[in-house]
């Protein structure tokens, strides 16, 4: 029950140091870390809780041999992934088949959200990790979003996602809300387990640093650097927030063991977790951004010069585009003028905040089919500055989302 209370622990939430990634502009390299992190965790520590609470329910009959029990374990963990990368990878390829085929908006919603749980079932159905396959069909099919979908569709699930993820994590800290005081009552008689608690925070806590600060300074000694920086090792080693995956991991855990009797020490496991996660949000949580600070890797006026410059490629890569179009003579010579002045503007515009001078107002006639086709432009260069890593992923959301409310103004005007 150890192990299962450290493989419910092992996962980390990237949602607090996302949203200070945002506020605060920290590196993209940082943020990426954080998540990319975040998702290996998730998957590795889920697969791990899986073997751990199949060993806690099996009994004391089939633990009798530690060295074939870890044996055993560490041939599952394998199985395990590898099955689950496999069927998340089946529900992907299959998934993007189907989506490239369709344009309805609330179709490829429905489809979006019936995926994650196609790759769940597909997954317990050929007893592999399902978690891993959820998280291999989502970074799959994420990777081909913007060719997969329309502007409208990518609107249309992003104010759906943010209501279902919302939804779903209230219900689980409302679920282990409504069990603590029933819990906390039973384990009265044991008046260790704040201490306890703040043991294991503790634990987690110092193990991350201790793990993370010296491999950091040993991966810049090897890329040649000196004497090795610490600011943003020490802001990844503190963004160890544990968040609602290791609150859903805990309330999945079993009541009986293969017996029926009642699994020992499960109320136990359940308030510890939860009491770690209070700390790690509280004392963490609070924390990151005065550190963040501190080091000096927040950077709001970079950010904002990214955005800046992201935002002249874009209108330059929409002006080659006009070039093309007015080269081919497809559109008339008074639309290609007024589409040109309203690219010039915003050129202008962008290169005088660059400047730090005043910016000139722009004149924004332009005409709808030609409009979108340059939009098509603007998508390329903003998909070619995330991938060359010019851009962080935050600055391609938010500009990824004007882009779309602009196609998407187009196509009611156009009904």
């Amino acid at each position: 029950m150890a192990f299962v209370l450290g493989a419910v622990l092992a996962s980390t939430d990237p949602v607090a140091v996302s949203a200070l990634g945002r506020r605060l502009s920290l590196p993209p390299k940082v943020q990426a870390l954080v998540q990319a992190e975040s998702l290996f965790n998730d998957a590795t520590s889920l697969v791990l809780f899986q073997i751990a609470v199949s060993i806690a329910v099996a009994g004391t009959a089939a633990r009798t041999a530690a060295g074939g029990m870890l044996l055993h374990g560490a041939g599952q963990f394998v199985v395990l992934a590898a099955g689950g990368a496999a069927a998340g990878g089946v529900v992907a390829a299959g998934v993007i088949a189907v989506r490239w085929r369709v344009t309805d908006p609330v179709l490829e919603t429905v489809l979006a959200l019936v995926t994650p749980y196609a790759a769940y079932m597909l997954g317990a159905a050929v007893h592999v990790s399902p978690v891993m396959a959820v998280i291999v069909a989502g970074l799959a099919i994420g990777a081909r979003r913007e060719r997969i979908t329309t502007a409208q569709t990518r609107l249309q699930l992003h104010s759906v996602y943010q209501t279902v993820i919302f939804l779903l994590e209230s219900v689980v800290f409302s679920l282990i809300g409504l069990q603590l005081p029933a819990l906390i009552r039973a384990l009265s008689h044991a008046g260790a387990w704040p201490a306890e608690a703040l043991a294991v925070a503790g634990t987690l806590i110092a193990t991350r640093i201790l793990w993370v600060l010296p491999l950091s300074a040993v991966l810049q000694r090897r890329s040649g650097t000196r004497l090795p920086s610490w600011p943003v090792p020490a802001v990844v080693s503190w963004a160890g927030t544990r968040g609602v995956v290791p609150l859903a991991a805990a309330l999945s855990i079993p009541l009986t063991s293969a017996s029926g009797a009642p699994l020992a020490r499960r109320d136990l496991i359940l308030v510890l977790a939860t009491a770690v996660i209070v700390v790690s949000l509280i004392v963490q949580g609070l924390t990151l951004e005065p550190l963040a600070r501190f080091a000096g890797i927040a950077r709001p006026a970079a950010a904002r010069h990214e955005e800046t410059i992201a935002r002249l490629r874009l209108a330059e890569a929409a002006l080659a585009r006009l070039d093309e179009v007015a080269g081919s003579e497809a559109a008339p010579d008074a639309v290609i003028d007024r589409v040109r002045a309203s690219l010039q503007a915003r050129i202008g515009h962008a290169r005088a905040r660059i400047d730090g001078s005043r910016a000139p107002e722009p004149d924004g006639l332009t005409e709808r089919e030609l409009r979108r086709d340059l939009i098509g432009a603007e998508n390329a260069e903003l998909a070619r500055l995330y991938d060359d890593g010019t851009i962080s992923a935050a600055t391609r959301q938010w500009l990824q989302r004007n882009l779309d409310l602009e196609s998407t103004r187009f196509s009611d005007e156009q009904r």
